[in-house]
């Protein structure tokens, strides 16, 4: 296992954006679960399934997904922009919590671990996925500024916005990530938190790289 730094946190904590920002800096390989997720999921809805069945998880073990710096590919197509949907949003819990496709995804990953040296950012990493990491980060915000800052990333992205959609969506996506049976979001016990509801991104990368650096 190459050097690796896993950060987890609530969504809309700003997890995604930080760790670009300390990939960059520290020369690292940037590798966002979520989009993984995200992108299973719309294979999901595009597909028209209502459940997750063997047909599904033949689906998924058939395609290719890749990384590309901000960019992910199913089978070749760039999907960057269809997986910030709310129907994504609403829908990956469901692909998250099953445990087939859980084990499916941290294989994948787990296998690019070992070509490059690497920042991840979700909600287990440095529980389940790499519970050896480096350095684990813990980041946190209050519900409301995260849908604010929700709010601002669909409007750039020329999407309809109802901001209390947005809340209501952040709060129950927070109940479901910290009560699902398997891998729940919880914090390491060796992780450090982070609260950045009245911090700047550049303030967090700062205050991580400090733990970097030591």
């Amino acid at each position: 296992m190459n050097y690796i730094i896993a950060i987890d946190g609530v969504a809309g904590s700003g997890k995604s954006t930080v760790s670009k920002l300390l990939s960059k800096k520290y020369n690292l390989f940037f590798i966002s679960s979520g989009k993984y997720y995200r992108a299973i999921t719309y294979l999901y809805n595009k597909n028209n399934f209502h459940e997750i069945n063997e047909d599904f998880i033949n689906l998924v073990n058939e395609t290719n997904i890749k990384l590309d710096n901000d960019s992910i590919y199913l089978n070749g197509e760039d999907i960057s922009n269809q997986i910030t949907d709310e129907m994504i949003s609403n829908n990956i819990s469901l692909i998250a919590n099953n445990e087939i496709i859980r084990n499916i995804v941290n294989q994948k990953i787990r296998e690019f671990s070992k070509e490059k040296d690497i920042i991840m950012d979700g909600r287990d990493i440095g529980t389940v996925v790499f519970p050896n990491a480096n350095l684990k980060i813990y980041i946190t915000a209050s519900s409301w500024e995260r849908t604010k800052r929700r709010k601002k990333e669909l409007l750039e992205l020329n999407k309809k916005v109802n901001i209390f959609s947005i809340w209501n969506s952040i709060v129950k996506r927070d109940y479901k990530d910290k009560h699902r049976k398997i891998a729940p979001l919880i914090k390491s016990k060796d992780a450090i938190k982070i609260s950045s509801t009245k911090m700047s991104i550049e303030e967090v990368v700062n205050e991580i790289s400090k733990h970097i650096k030591r």
